[in-house]
């Protein structure tokens, strides 16, 4: 093992504070990376702040952090597709039982043995794993990603999160050129979906209840904006949408959307509100809609989204901030004062 820096929370009311963890030396299988940039993901709040703790409850000390990008340090002796200084990245998972149908299936988000990046049994060194908010992380090179190039990597980290999130519904949902495709809300998730449904060919609307966003989403790719506390406006566009991508995380009225569906069209849920939606199942019945979720994707999936990313030039918009001012942006996230996500520039961790 050694000692890595890292900045942890001891509680759910605690601020972060400067520490020192412990990484396991790198095994035959494993590439240890030093961490270059990571994004602040509302999970990271949720889970530090012990949110969702009915489903995943913290254990503390909390390391969060997994969207990753850094440079290879070190590779294990059977490791084939990396070498050191390699530019690679990590998202939410750094294990899977590797054997279960999902797995075969590169689903390995669906694993039930799967280990997340933090707040995860690990089964390494016992406890649980700690993320990204650290100057290294040693993982299992199956669980690593290529970084292209000719992309900017403070804005490539939220890829690895709200990027895939995003990008895997709606490539799944098929071809999408010409089709109406709308982003329910302008946030770190529907920012990412904007960029996504326009690189596929779509004609994009975004639906927020901030008029002011409007310029935003026109400059991040969306042909339209709809204002959807405007019944006028929303009336007018009622079943006219082949997909939507719903990316709000507060409890809304998911019917109102499902009204803007047309025959056979599909609603993805991307955001977790903490209270159940109400459903109207004559919503769903009169024109054959579907209402469905997605959960971020696997391995495979993931490299697919960052090549795309590099295909058509797109990052995440980012502000970079250092590492002690990570308390601040948690802060500014509660109140979505951040356009559109934070991302940790690790180097200074050095400072500490």
């Amino acid at each position: 093992m050694y000692q890595a820096k890292a900045y942890s929370v001891a509680s759910a009311t605690a601020p972060f504070t400067a520490d020192t963890i412990q990484r396991r030396e790198t095994t035959e299988r494993d590439v240890q990376i030093e961490i270059l940039f990571c994004g602040i993901c509302h999970s990271d709040l949720h889970t530090a702040r012990d949110e969702w703790s009915s489903v995943m409850p913290t254990t503390y000390p909390c390391i969060p952090g997994h969207e990753i990008v850094g440079r290879v340090t070190r590779v294990g002796a059977s490791v084939t597709r990396f070498k050191k200084d390699d530019v690679v990245g990590v998202g939410c998972m750094v294990d899977s039982d590797h054997t279960c149908p999902n797995c075969q299936d590169g689903l390995e988000q669906f694993c039930p043995g799967s280990t997340f990046t933090y707040n995860s049994p690990d089964r390494h060194l016992g406890g649980v794993t700690y993320g990204g908010y650290s100057e290294s992380i040693v993982v299992d090179e199956r669980f690593v990603l290529s970084v292209p190039a000719n992309l900017d990597l403070a804005g490539v980290a939220p890829l690895l999160c709200a990027g895939i999130t995003t990008y895997s519904p709606i490539h799944r949902w098929g071809d999408l050129t010409g089709k109406k495709v709308g982003i329910v809300g302008l946030g770190g998730l529907g920012h990412m979906g904007v960029k996504f449904a326009r690189a596929f060919g779509a004609h994009v609307a975004v639906f927020t209840t901030s008029p002011h966003k409007k310029e935003d989403a026109i400059r991040l790719g969306a042909h339209e904006v709809i204002i959807s506390s405007n019944a006028e406006e929303m009336g007018a566009h009622a079943g006219t949408f082949n997909f939507i991508l719903d990316t709000i995380a507060a409890d809304h009225d998911i019917n109102a959307y499902i009204n803007m569906l047309g025959r056979d069209g599909n609603i993805t849920l991307v955001g977790a509100p903490e209270t159940p939606l109400q459903v109207s199942a004559f919503a769903l019945l009169f024109g054959r809609k579907s209402l469905s979720g997605s959960l971020i994707g696997g391995i495979a999936e993931t490299q697919e989204m960052l090549d795309f990313c590099a295909e058509h030039n797109i990052t995440s918009d980012v502000e970079v901030i250092p590492i002690q001012k990570i308390n601040e942006a948690y802060d500014r996230l509660l109140k979505s004062d951040v356009k559109y996500r934070f991302s940790i520039d690790m180097a200074s961790l050095k400072a500490e």
